[in-house]
């Protein structure tokens, strides 16, 4: 007897468990379904800086007659890329007081390419066809002006400002990256203006290796668009 008393004792916890479950008669709530993070979008690199030396990207952009223009048209031909928005103070300054004013005249007398790129994204500050018109007939700009208003081509060079300069060789190499003097606004860097295309160009016609290829570039920020999602 006293083992049977034992026996019952020792079960009655289960029994009321056994109860317990009996009288609620409800499975527990199921858990909530965690939610799944989305992916992340791949990181964009930057493109890597080009190097002086190696061939530059070849582009094909349209001017302000809508007439194609690509960079192999000038093969065999020294190329000055300059990129270019007509409200930006800094190349207002170059083209109606400094260097710009008359240097891609003269250069053209010399066998020299010289384009105008702008890469601002639609709408954007110094963009548009008819203000880009209006600007070369009153700054005298004889050479051609691009529209790259898809960033593409000013990405490719990693142009940053306007003016931002690059010179091309006969090869397709470039051979000078950086800015149009060390005076922007008129104010020399150390009292004494030295117009760095100029020179580089006079010594890349001479046959010598280029004294300062990679100069800072000063001006306003190039107004691209915003990237497409």
């Amino acid at each position: 007897m006293k083992l049977l008393g034992i026996l019952m004792v020792a079960a009655l916890p289960a029994i009321a468990v056994a109860a317990g479950d009996g009288q609620s008669g409800k499975t527990p709530p199921p858990k909530p379904a965690q939610k799944k993070e989305a992916p992340k979008p791949p990181e964009k690199k930057a493109a890597p800086k080009l190097e002086i030396g190696k061939p530059a990207p070849a582009f094909e952009l349209k001017d302000l007659d809508g007439k194609a223009v690509k960079l192999s048209d000038y093969k065999g031909k020294t190329v000055v890329l300059e990129w270019f928005n007509p409200e930006c103070p800094v190349a207002t300054y170059y083209h109606t007081k400094g260097p710009l004013k008359d240097l891609g005249a003269r250069m053209a007398k010399d066998g020299i390419v010289w384009l105008a790129i702008n890469s601002g994204g639609s709408g954007m500050e110094g963009t548009g066809v008819e203000k880009n018109k209006k600007t070369a007939a009153d700054w005298k700009i004889e050479y051609p002006i691009l529209l790259d208003e898809a960033g593409t081509v000013g990405h490719a060079y990693g142009a940053k400002v306007t003016p931002h300069m690059f010179i091309i060789d006969g090869k397709g190499n470039l051979v000078y990256r950086g800015g149009v003097d060390n005076a922007p606004g008129g104010k020399a860097e150390g009292g004494t203006a030295v117009n760095y295309i100029e020179n580089a160009l006079a010594e890349l016609k001479a046959g010598k290796a280029i004294t300062k290829n990679d100069t800072n570039a000063n001006g306003c920020g190039v107004k691209y668009g915003k990237p497409k999602t």
